[in-house]
């Protein structure tokens, strides 16, 4: 946790990377010009697992200019722990979690942490899937990838885009959550159900494709969601814990059926 008090109406920005130096410049930029719009005060936390490519150098650059710090990571990995590690290093209690890869877009902080900032809401998401929100240049199967995530998760939350990486909460909603315990990239999954967010609301975003650099979305990291899916599943309903090891279980199945009846 910070040592200092930290400020009840000013904004602490959890950014996870790795490898994503050519991205902080302009993400830097936007942040903090979106900021100064609003009339919101804030400090942008870069949290990165040692990346070879110059992060370091950037940000103590670009903290001449701005409140932004990194914190470097050398014997642990992923998006989740990284998010958190970010939680206990903010000095403000609104908190914001975003992506470094322009994905997300920085103008809409201000209405991401309005509902929080005036009591409305236990949580905000950044969503897709609203009226009014979109993705934008996405491949049919990252749009198929993402539909059939979302639809796993569906009966763990009652949100049109549980999967969304852009979002806001208040520092007790995540200090009074029950033990978490991630894996993999979906934080604020496990953040709306162990914090038990019951006011949840969601603003419409456009969701735009990575500017530079590559996905970190690989086998391995849909493999720790369905692992982490099912920690959540136990979690919320533990007399049901059996559903979906048992759907994933089917589901590889009947892919492995399809392929030797050809």
């Amino acid at each position: 946790m910070s040592t200092s008090a930290p400020s009840s109406d000013r904004l602490s920005i959890i950014v996870p990377t790795f490898q994503e130096a050519e991205n902080l410049r302009l993400l830097a930029g936007r942040v903090f010009a979106a900021l100064q719009s609003a009339g919101l005060e804030g400090e942008l936390i870069i949290v990165d697992d040692a990346s070879d490519d110059g992060t370091e150098a950037i940000v103590d650059e670009l903290a001449r200019t701005h409140p932004i710090r990194v914190i470097v990571r050398r014997g642990e990995r992923g998006l989740s722990s990284a998010v958190l590690r970010g939680f206990e290093q903010a000095k403000n209690d609104l908190l914001v979690v975003m992506d470094a890869d322009l994905s997300h877009p920085p103008e809409r902080i201000a209405a991401l942490v309005q509902p929080i900032r005036d009591g409305s809401a236990d949580f905000v998401i950044g969503s897709r899937y609203v009226a009014g929100g979109k993705t934008i240049d996405w491949t049919f199967f990252r749009r198929i990838n993402s539909a059939a995530a979302t639809l796993l998760a569906r009966p763990l939350v009652r949100v049109r885009d549980p999967m969304a990486g852009f979002f806001a909460l208040h520092r007790k909603t995540w200090e009074g959550a029950a033990a978490l315990n991630p894996v993999g990239y979906k934080i604020g999954l496990e953040l709306l159900i162990k914090g038990r967010c019951r006011r949840v609301l969601e603003i419409p975003i456009e969701f735009s494709d990575r500017l530079h650099g590559r996905s970190k979305l690989t086998i391995r990291q849909q493999w720790l969601y369905l692992v982490h899916l099912a920690r959540l599943y136990r979690f919320k309903y533990p007399v049901a814990s059996w559903v979906l090891p048992l759907l994933v279980v089917l589901g590889v199945g009947a892919g492995l059926a399809a392929i030797f009846r050809r």
